[in-house]
């Protein structure tokens, strides 16, 4: 699905649902999206989470029917995996997020950027070699190899893992993000609650920073995003400000000092 989303350019969710676990889950938008989905028949959105952390549409489901979509796409895009879930949710099972990226190995024309909230459970699953395997064997019976087809290297070059980071207190994550083989890694500071002075920039190699959209929307300070911004540039981090937020974020523009900061990790060769 085309999407809105000023660093993407496509969303694919083979998983929807999840469940809020910190401050920067509070408003969340695929919570909101997926009772408007539930109630118009959609039927990715018929699971109900539970109402203490979830809610209508929004239970942790599996869709194997869209394992194949990427190998219908004939051109390269970036895509942004489960837009609408996370894929490292406790109760997404690690045979399937080994099938998700399965998928993602068999479709090297395209750049995908996975996020997560639950750094610590990615850790340990893509460094279990067992797993790893098991990506492998998906990826074969998806697109069977032939004589002049290689077995895709590891990390996967074309597979962006992240961590959303909302405010200091979970600064910790990019710890497990760093300990999780990946291509690139990237943090996401959206919605940027408040600043991230203990946030380590050690082996990012991108930050996106935002501020919270939406009816409740909560205020993010520009010396915040400023203070991020130049971190990124002394560390040499690719800097992508998002937009400042508010009930309608569109009209308050993606200016940060005067200009807009649009840049994207470098490509691994």
């Amino acid at each position: 699905m085309s999407t809105a989303i000023e660093w993407t350019e496509k969303t694919w969710n083979p998983t929807t649902g999840c469940d809020r676990i910190s401050a920067g889950c509070d408003n969340c938008y695929a919570l909101t999206l997926a009772k408007r989905l539930k109630g118009m028949g959609s039927a990715k959105y018929q699971t109900d989470g539970d109402p203490r952390t979830s809610g209508p549409g929004f239970g942790v489901a599996v869709h194997p029917d869209t394992l194949d979509a990427p190998l219908h796409w004939r051109t390269g895009r970036r895509v942004f995996v489960n837009s609408m879930s996370d894929l490292f949710h406790a109760r997404i099972p690690r045979d399937f997020a080994a099938r998700v990226f399965a998928a993602m190995a068999a479709t090297p024309q395209h750049t995908y950027q996975v996020l997560t909230k639950r750094p610590e459970r990615m850790a340990r699953i893509v460094n279990d070699a067992a797993w790893r395997s098991s990506v492998y064997l998906h990826e074969s019976v998806l697109k069977p190899r032939g004589p002049a087809r290689d077995i895709p290297p590891w990390p996967l070059p074309n597979v962006w893992l992240g961590t959303s980071i909302e405010s200091d207190e979970h600064a910790g994550r990019a710890d497990h993000l760093r300990a999780t083989p990946a291509a690139v890694r990237f943090i996401s500071a959206e919605p940027l609650l408040g600043p991230l002075p203990s946030l380590d920039l050690a082996r990012v190699d991108w930050l996106i920073a935002g501020g919270e959209s939406g009816p409740g929307a909560r205020p993010m300070h520009p010396d915040w995003a400023r203070d991020l911004r130049d971190r990124c540039q002394a560390a040499d981090v690719a800097f992508f400000f998002k937009q400042w937020g508010g009930r309608t974020p569109k009209a308050n523009g993606r200016e940060l000092d005067g200009r807009t900061w649009d840049q994207y990790p470098a490509v691994p060769d």
